[in-house]
């Protein structure tokens, strides 16, 4: 079994029809396709809903299983839908939405602060990276403007795709220094903001974005964090 990742290709799609593979045995369910993003990279997986003729399944959260599955974590007491049933498959929207701003906002914060990332976390509000940065910004207002500026330009977000060879032999594309950039498919999807000359950030990354930094609306970096000798966690939230 595998499941087709329909999130890779079209990141604001809200609802789709998929077919039932399987469960697994801990009561997760298989799809064909699927709109839910599996935790992975620092952003949480996708929940939702499942509607199937004469049922339905909350979905609580999305996480990778074997063979290239995602397997979909319903709510504790829903009924799961047959092996081999049509199903509906409805996203909760508000939640993609905000880590898809957040991923975003928290590529274009590794932008402003240069450095090696050595962690990072994506929720519907708020995130945050850490970096390899031994002594705290000296003037966070200035990377918040800053920041914001480059959002308010309203770059266009994409993707494109490259071999594992090609990372390989471009390391410098990698800025994270903890989590590994998803493999195993040989080619890996490298996340692009900005265009030509606009060009800002080119990173492999397989979670999902906004198509235009505008979209990110209005940012604030909120409290810095020392997190061992060398590094500092920095927290941005979506300021709404």
């Amino acid at each position: 079994m595998t499941t087709n990742l329909l999130f890779q290709k079209d990141a604001y799609l809200r609802e789709a029809p998929a077919e039932v593979l399987g469960h697994t045995d801990q009561g997760g369910v298989v799809l064909d396709q699927t709109l839910f993003y599996a935790t992975g990279g620092g952003q949480p997986g996708d929940g939702g809903l499942l509607e199937w003729d004469g049922g339905s399944c909350t979905i609580s959260t999305a996480v990778k299983g074997e063979n290239s599955t995602i397997i979909l974590v319903p709510a504790e007491g829903q009924t799961l839908p047959p092996v081999g049933a049509s199903v509906t498959q409805k996203l909760d929207w508000t939640r993609r939405n905000g880590h898809m701003r957040v991923h975003t906002a928290l590529h274009l914060l590794s932008v402003v602060i240069p450095l090696p990332v050595s962690g990072g976390s994506i929720g519907a509000e708020k995130g945050r990276l850490d970096f390899n940065m031994p002594e705290a910004p000296d003037d966070k207002a200035a990377l918040q403007d800053k920041l914001q500026t480059m959002i308010d330009l309203d770059l266009e977000v994409s993707d494109s795709w490259i071999s594992d060879a090609e990372l390989d032999a471009n390391p410098q594309m990698i800025k994270t220094m903890s989590v590994s950039p998803p493999r195993g498919a040989g080619q890996v999807r490298l996340v692009q903001i900005g265009a030509g000359k606009s060009q800002v950030d080119l990173q492999p990354c397989g979670g999902t974005h906004v198509r235009r930094t505008a979209e990110i609306g209005k940012i604030r970096l909120g409290k810095v964090e020392k997190k061992g000798k060398l590094n500092r966690r920095v927290y941005l939230h979506l300021d709404d």
